[in-house]
């Protein structure tokens, strides 16, 4: 479990598809929801009773693959009220809405309960992270100031929806993108045709696809060719090539499992071409994994201004 709550009473929570590794869900004292994973007629809770590599194996026994679901209205409700009911204001930043009706249904347990401050984050995996972690870092600054002599009695409420407020408007700051091995996953979900997936493969097309940060839906980019990894050394080469005002303080490199000398490789190739405060290596949930399969690698990072 997190550590100790915030001074100011106000709990930070988010969708587990946000993908933090422990460290940061540690230091920002991150509570997760799990989103629903439903397997051969068995609801599952992601990443709290199956795995990627579950859901990859029984693709590959039975060509089955998974439905994702929303987190219902009821689920949010049930999550928010012991602290609401404790005088917490919470806020919780959520998976794009272009993807998951997880968002809608939030808004409304918020509007039932009240005290609830529900952020869109118009993105998924650590780029919905990238938003948790500013959520984090605007507590601790909220708190620096409350601690100040003289400050005064603050208003939670108040606090909680200028945070909230704040990063809604950094979601154009926020970058994912994510290069596909195969698109087998992709083409067995119904997300792409089983000739253009056979034809991908067949070439060795490896295509880059860009998270939208408007609403967090995904569209192709560019189509790389070749191996796996003279691919991955191009990819990182060409993401942080495309703004000229990256915000070094944190970069992640978020996989759905994948060789670690590919991890390495892209993590040589990051701190050549920039440096980077910290970079953290995170695992991607089941949610985002059963849609693009295995050895698909992601650097998800901000910039100083919206792009």
């Amino acid at each position: 479990m997190p550590g100790k709550q915030t001074e100011l009473k106000i709990i930070l929570s988010a969708d587990s598809t946000c993908d933090l590794d422990d460290n940061l869900k540690e230091r920002y004292n991150v509570h997760y929801f799990p989103l629903h994973i439903n397997l051969n007629g068995k609801d599952y809770l992601d990443n709290i009773d199956i795995t990627p590599e579950e859901i990859y194996q029984e693709y590959y026994d039975h060509k089955t693959l998974p439905k994702t679901a929303a987190v219902n209205v009821q689920e949010y409700i049930d999550h928010f009220r012991p602290w609401v009911e404790d005088g917490y204001e919470v806020i919780h930043v959520n998976l794009g809405h272009a993807l998951s009706s997880s968002y809608q249904n939030c808004c409304l347990a918020a509007r039932e309960l009240g005290h609830v401050h529900v952020v869109d984050s118009c993105n998924l995996s650590t780029g919905t992270g990238l938003t948790v972690v500013a959520a984090g870092k605007l507590l601790r600054e909220a708190e620096e100031v409350i601690s100040e002599p003289g400050a005064g009695r603050p208003d939670t409420g108040q606090i909680a929806a200028a945070i909230a407020e704040k990063l809604r408007e950094g979601t154009g700051r926020r970058h994912g993108s994510f290069i596909l091995d195969t698109l087998t996953f992709l083409s067995a979900g119904g997300r792409c045709s089983a000739v253009a997936a056979f034809g991908a493969n067949m070439l060795k097309l490896k295509p880059c696809i860009q998270v939208d940060n408007r609403d967090g839906s995904m569209a192709v980019g560019k189509k790389y060719r070749g191996a796996l990894d003279k691919v991955l050394v191009k990819y990182v080469k060409d993401e942080l090539g495309k703004y000229s005002d990256i915000d070094t303080d944190l970069l992640f490199i978020t996989h759905s499992g994948i060789p670690q000398d590919y991890i390495d490789l892209v993590r040589r190739t990051v701190e050549e071409t920039m440096a980077f405060r910290e970079i953290h290596v995170t695992r991607a949930s089941c949610t985002i994994s059963c849609h693009c399969g295995p050895n698909t690698l992601g650097i998800l990072f901000e910039t100083k201004q919206e792009h």
